[in-house]
């Protein structure tokens, strides 16, 4: 019987970026996620976090370097604005699944379940741009999760979220069986999801490590500009 191959889910090589304005975002980037791996990466505000996951969603041209996916990515904007297009909740959930041709009725029942695992179904016919900083968050992962993307990247999901809206996110993501790329710098919520990590410095990756080892290490984050996690503090 033949040995069975295992294909990445995504491979990213010498990747490098620079903006307009000649600020080099990232330089010679380097890594590889498994099938299935929930991954972390972490870095100081600047360190090119969301310039990575912009280039992995197509939404930024590559410059130089090599991106390849061999599964289908959806990914969650760190600014929630950027994605909230509709006059409902229900309507922006569903919006992906009707772009596709699925009958309305059964694009807003499937985002209506989806928005019961989320604990938010009480926001369906609410306008998107009046809810919360952490509302808003929550329908933007409901709107890139119901398409089903076989890989999943997070800019900052838990930013603006109060405990209990954080605490649906991480188990929402925990059992999740998809690829997850995890941009945060809520190193706990990553120790609860991820069981790796990549920690990007000044547009490089610095050290990449398995979880929780990497982040009891005091002396590693501290040179890059990160903290323990309150569990280790």
């Amino acid at each position: 019987m033949p040995e069975e191959i295992n294909i990445p889910a995504c491979r990213v090589k010498n990747l490098s970026y620079k903006y307009p304005d000649n600020h080099e975002a990232l330089k010679n980037v380097s890594f590889t996620i498994n099938q299935g791996e929930k991954v972390a990466l972490v870095g100081a505000n600047g360190s090119g976090k969301s310039t990575l996951l912009l280039h992995l969603a197509g939404a930024i041209e590559t410059q130089q370097g090599e991106i390849l996916l061999n599964k289908n990515i959806g990914l969650v904007f760190q600014d929630s604005d950027n994605q909230l297009l509709m006059p409902s909740v229900i309507e922006d959930v569903a919006f992906n699944l009707v772009a596709k041709g699925v009958n309305t009725s059964k694009a807003h029942e499937l985002a209506k379940n989806l928005l019961e695992s989320l604990g938010i179904s009480h926001l369906a016919d609410r306008p998107p741009h009046k809810l919360s900083g952490g509302e808003k968050k929550l329908i933007t992962i409901a709107g890139t999760i119901i398409s089903q993307p076989e890989i999943l990247a997070l800019d900052e999901p838990t930013s603006g979220l109060d405990p209990r809206a954080r605490r649906r996110v991480i188990n929402f993501l925990r059992e999740s069986e998809k690829t997850i790329l995890l941009a945060t710098h809520d190193l706990d919520m990553a120790l609860d999801i991820c069981s790796r990590a990549v920690i990007l410095h000044n547009g490089q990756i610095a050290i990449e490590g398995i979880l929780p080892e990497l982040f009891t290490n005091r002396e590693i984050l501290e040179r890059y500009g990160l903290e323990l996690p309150l569990r280790y503090s």
